[in-house]
């Protein structure tokens, strides 16, 4: 890829506040600020990890991008083209070019339809072919996830969680997206399905240079998969790099806590860094200065009062810390 090439996905200072009510009058008493000015951009073929504790807007982020949540702020370009205000109407026919694997298999396909009609629906949707292309389509979907075509007359309880996971992974694939929102699609899983799961995705990628969201809180996961990653902590990016600097030599706190508590295969062996102590706090009301201060064992005056920037230490390497 060359560097002047545009990247296909474009998130710019993108925020989202859900706003609080309260009493007969459901008046706004305040807002849980989930995604609080998030940039990044991810190439044509290239996977960006999101990581970070459950709470930090990981998630949010993967469906506001999508436009399944409208942003409060910011924008939002797919493919170059601005979705950030579009209408549910002008916004369809962009559907198809950005697709979501769910982290629960079980719960986002429906009970109820065979698994053929839902790997087929987004293709009936959008008036893809005839009924007979479809099922031709569908069939080609199965077994290139690793599933039986004649699995198709099948319903979801029917299946592992893995085949479920590749039986949504199929219907991701129907519309041949460009861009793929993963929300943790493999933490349900056995480890060694989740390796499977992983391998198809890349092999997917190399096959038809797909672009990866792929959210996560296993950074063991998010090494083996991504090209570069972004750290979140409480609605924000404290940390931006490439896969190999940011193991290598973390530079926030943060990221560096999270890096410790990943299990050492030997158990003979000793962590020597710190691990983070307490919970993410409320992002109805975080704390001042930089986030993550109450629990940074490395945490200063102007910590508690002045918020960092998220800015360049080294080219393609951003960090949000006072100490850096």
């Amino acid at each position: 890829m060359t560097m002047d090439q545009k990247p296909l996905v474009e998130v710019t200072a993108l925020r989202k506040f859900f706003p609080i009510k309260k009493g007969l009058l459901r008046r706004t008493i305040g807002n849980v600020r989930a995604v609080d000015g998030v940039s990044f951009s991810i190439n044509q073929g290239e996977t960006l990890g999101l990581v970070g504790e459950s709470g930090c807007g990981k998630s949010t982020v993967g469906r506001v991008v999508l436009r399944l949540i409208d942003p409060s702020a910011g924008s939002i370009k797919i493919g170059g083209t601005d979705i950030t205000g579009l209408s549910r109407q002008d916004l369809r026919p962009l559907r198809r070019q950005m697709q979501i694997v769910f982290q629960d298999p079980f719960s986002s396909l429906n009970p109820r339809i065979k698994v053929g009609e839902i790997v087929g629906e987004p293709l009936k949707v959008h008036n893809v072919g005839n009924k007979k292309d479809r099922a031709e389509r569908v069939a080609q979907l199965f077994q290139r996830v690793g599933l039986r075509p004649d699995q198709m007359n099948n319903y979801p309880h029917q299946f592992s969680g893995g085949q479920r996971q590749r039986v949504s992974i199929a219907r991701a694939l129907a519309l041949d997206p460009g861009f793929i929102v993963a929300d943790e699609p493999v933490s349900a899983l056995d480890v060694s399905i989740q390796a499977q799961v992983i391998n198809l995705l890349m092999d997917l990628q190399r096959e038809r240079q797909l672009s990866y969201l792929f959210i996560s809180h296993n950074l063991a996961v998010v090494e083996h998969i991504s090209h570069r990653v972004a750290v979140m902590y409480l609605g924000r990016i404290v940390e931006y790099a490439d896969k190999t600097s940011l193991f290598a030599k973390p530079l926030h706190p943060y990221t560096e806590a999270l890096l410790a508590a990943v299990p050492l295969p030997d158990p003979s062996l000793k962590r020597t860094k710190h691990r983070v102590e307490g919970d993410v706090p409320s992002p109805i009301n975080p704390p001042s200065g930089c986030h993550f201060h109450p629990r940074c064992p490395y945490a200063e005056a102007r910590c508690k009062v002045e918020a960092p920037v998220l800015r360049d230490v080294a080219p393609g390497r951003q960090v949000a810390c006072h100490l850096r």
